[in-house]
């Protein structure tokens, strides 16, 4: 089984990595985010305005302007990431924690409990995992 994140998904990891990496040292441009880490230019911005509306990040104009984290890394969950910019992280929705939805799977008990033990690890691997974690 394998989980499927989006490019919205990956580009915010990476993103999220840089300005961990820079954390405490001052705002980083949005240019210089998306050459070091080789994510587009348009597709940052709008990554990046969705985190700030979710309190990851702060963000300044100007000459000295640019984004920061809004917490210390060590804060910052990976799947707190992944749920935001792509929602469910279960296999099918009906072993999702927070996004319910009835599935064929569930006519077997044994396939059902199958799909959430998979779930399950997968979670506690990408919930106890920060990006502070990440840059070490």
């Amino acid at each position: 089984m394998k989980m499927r994140l989006s490019k919205k998904s990956e580009y915010a990891c990476l993103a999220l990595i840089d300005l961990s990496e820079s954390y405490e040292k001052g705002a980083a441009k949005i240019e210089a985010i998306s050459k070091r880490k080789r994510i587009p230019k348009k597709f940052l911005e709008q990554i990046l305005i969705a985190l700030k509306r979710a309190g990851y990040l702060h963000s300044k104009r100007g000459n000295d302007g640019g984004y920061w984290l809004a917490k210390d890394p060590g804060e910052i969950k990976v799947a707190e990431v992944l749920r935001l910019m792509d929602g469910p992280l279960a296999p099918v929705d009906s072993v999702s924690q927070y996004f319910y939805r009835p599935t064929p799977i569930e006519r077997h008990p044994r396939l059902h409990c199958l799909f959430k033990d998979v779930r399950q690890q997968m979670i506690e691997k990408i919930e106890k995992t920060s990006f502070a974690d990440l840059i070490r």
